[in-house]
């Protein structure tokens, strides 16, 4: 199975935002790190990440639970996430059949698969979704009302 990048309506824009920030390729910083180690032992997932979304890739600003640095735009659960004004869910995504087959949940990218997604789209200032910060975990698992909120 191929893998479709999902362009925002105002790509250009979106990619001119995240540019504009200068934070791609940069350092690890420990305030992001805090705010992914945070988030991951707030809702008890191993994985939490801020993942900035370029051209042709998912590149992690911060990521608690992996080593990975970036992985390709077209198999990333956020692509999906900077397309909503809200949180993105994923209960199982072993059975959802925009992501069964991608190597982030098969496992073939990694030790183990990824089951549960959720995400939240982080704008800049001029309004467009540069990035996402998700939680990630290798179970199926879903979210009450008041940890969406």
């Amino acid at each position: 199975m191929t893998f479709d990048v999902l362009l925002h309506y105002n790509e250009a824009d979106r990619l001119e935002a995240l540019r504009s920030l200068q934070i791609l390729d940069t350092p690890i910083e420990e305030r992001f790190d805090r705010i992914t180690r945070l988030a991951a032992k707030i809702f008890d997932v191993p994985i939490c990440a801020i993942s900035c979304i370029d051209q042709h890739r998912q590149w992690f600003k911060s990521i608690h639970g992996s080593n990975t640095v970036e992985t390709a735009r077209c198999i990333s659960f956020c692509q999906h996430t900077i397309l909503q004004d809200d949180a993105f869910v994923i209960e199982d995504a072993a059975i959802d059949p925009r992501f069964a087959d991608s190597p982030l949940v098969n496992g073939k990218s990694s030790d183990r698969g990824i089951r549960f997604y959720a995400g939240v789209p982080i704008h800049a200032q001029n309004g467009m979704p540069v990035a996402a910060i998700c939680l990630n975990a290798f179970e199926p698992s879903s979210f009450t009302e008041k940890e969406l909120d």
